[in-house]
């Protein structure tokens, strides 16, 4: 495949669930349908086939890459341009450095399934980014209810839609674009904007005395102060400079599938249902936003127990759908009938429930941010989290501009309490969507039709979202302020490195 699908998929599917149901039922859930076709952001919007400036697509007049700033570790190399890379390249911008965004697909990937924010420190973020009601603009309203349905149709349970919203929902399509232009928006100081280097991938990265020696695929190879892997669960930025996936990332024992349904669904999507069976849950249903689409008719979204790690290639489309019709023989309700969709799917998103735990962020002038460092395939409220360690991240190196390895510790220091917790959102992900036992899908359908049980799955959502403190804004201060003090700092952490 051309353009791999990103896999930041549903990452609200699990937050709360705190008695342990059904063998560790935990943290919760909400439903994010996603969409599994990779397209261009806007209609119109072409990549341009040379590659003067690194950017296929629109830059605003007059806009060049590079320049700006002086001094120390200014230039920047930050690879994946999804939601933690055009983050961390606005604020750095603003501070005066060179970042160089460089991404594998030909553009801002597509995609037409929901994330959201939740809380006041993701809100918080957004609004000193000056991108709160932009956002808002292209929210999708909020979630729809779904409903667990038996094998002839019947409800079982209800997942309100306030399980699946968030405080604020967007495509991640929508997202993705947004940030990418509002990097590009020229800043107030005068600072450039940051370089982005589509089509490409790094193949290698070595250490000098001042820097960091980057070869790419496409691209002549050049050496810049700082390296930052934003990369995503298969980062390549870590596995060039920490060392194989296999040290970082361990598979938690179920497999998420996701597709577009073609036309010939008919009324498969008509309404948002999940069937679950031990071991697997298939579930249906459509993005209101993407119903103008032409051929638009719904998305499959699909979870399964393994406990076993598939060996296939990551980008070999027939393997996958091999072993998603396996994993669904013999299931009831109208599965048969949706994994026969399967035929049509040009494009599709497969891969593990996984989670990244690497022992320190950083090594030397290298540097991890987002799913590449704390990721967690579903559950983890890895967007979120994105959008704040970008944020704190840029002010830590802000902070030390000479004194990168300084900056980096305290960026890890502040930010690993929260997303570890959030981390925890996705441990039980899988089992709550797909219990392995007949006992646990009745605990977990029991548990959603109880108006307590659902209330303090929400609140304890809500408790971990918002488990990071942002310092106050001092009034007429630029949006990110360089200052010593800890820009964001977890309960029971303290200011300055370990």
């Amino acid at each position: 495949m051309s353009r791999r699908m990103t896999h930041d998929l549903a990452h609200g599917l699990a937050y709360g669930l705190t008695h342990g149901l059904a063998h560790g039922l935990t943290r919760g859930l909400t439903h994010e349908t996603t969409r599994a076709q990779a397209v261009k952001v806007e209609a119109g919007a072409e990549a341009r086939p040379d590659r003067a400036d690194g950017v296929p697509g629109d830059r605003p007049e007059g806009r060049s890459a590079g320049g700006g700033g002086s001094g120390r570790n200014r230039t920047v190399l930050i690879s994946g341009a999804s939601v933690a890379g055009p983050a961390l390249a606005y604020w750095l911008c603003r501070h005066g450095y060179r970042p160089t965004v460089v991404e594998v697909a030909p553009a801002l990937r597509g995609g037409g399934f929901a994330v959201d924010f939740r809380g006041a420190a993701h809100l918080t973020v957004l609004e000193r980014m000056g991108l709160l009601e932009e956002i808002g603009r292209h929210g999708t309203g909020g979630g729809s209810a779904m409903s667990f349905i038996d094998g002839q149709g019947r409800q079982l349970a209800t997942l309100p839609p306030e399980f699946t919203g968030g405080d604020l929902e967007i495509l991640r399509s929508d997202l993705s674009r947004i940030l990418y232009h509002h990097s590009l928006t020229p800043a107030a100081d005068g600072h450039p904007a940051p370089e982005y280097l589509f089509d490409d991938t790094l193949t290698s990265l070595t250490p000098t005395p001042d820097g960091v020696h980057a070869t790419f695929a496409r691209t002549p190879s050049r050496t810049f102060d700082l390296v930052i892997g934003a990369d995503g669960l298969h980062s390549t930025v870590r596995r060039l400079a920490f060392g194989p996936e296999s040290d970082f990332v361990s598979h938690l024992g179920y497999y998420v599938a996701a597709w577009d349904l073609p036309e010939s669904a008919g009324d498969l999507a008509a309404a948002p249902v999940g069937y679950s069976e031990p071991g697997r849950t298939a579930t249906v249903g459509r993005t209101p936003r993407r119903s103008a689409e032409p051929g638009y008719v719904g998305e499959a979204f699909c979870v399964f127990a393994s406990a076993e790690e598939l060996t296939h290639d990551r980008r070999d489309l027939p393997a996958h759908k091999k072993a998603i019709a396996r994993a669904y023989e013999g299931a009831g309700w109208r599965t048969p009938e949706l994994i026969d969709t399967l035929r049509a799917a040009d494009e599709l998103y497969f891969d593990s429930i996984s989670r990244v735990d690497v022992p320190c962020w950083s090594t030397g002038r290298t540097a991890l941010l987002g799913d590449a460092a704390y990721g967690a395939t579903l559950g983890g409220m890895g967007t979120g989290s994105a959008i704040i360690g970008a944020y704190v991240l840029a002010a830590e190196l802000a902070a030390s501009p000479d004194d990168h390895t300084a900056a980096f510790a305290r960026y890890e220091h502040r930010l690993r309490p929260y997303v570890t917790q959030c981390q925890e959102g996705g441990r039980g992900t899988g089992a709550f969507l797909a219990p392995t036992t007949q006992e646990a899908i009745d605990a977990r359908n029991a548990a959603l039709n109880d108006p307590a049980t659902r209330t303090a799955m929400l609140q304890q959502g809500h408790d971990l979202s918002t488990a990071i403190t942002l310092d106050d804004q001092p009034p007429g201060e630029p949006a990110l302020h360089a200052t010593g003090t800890a820009i964001a700092t977890a309960p029971g952490t303290a200011p300055g490195t370990e």
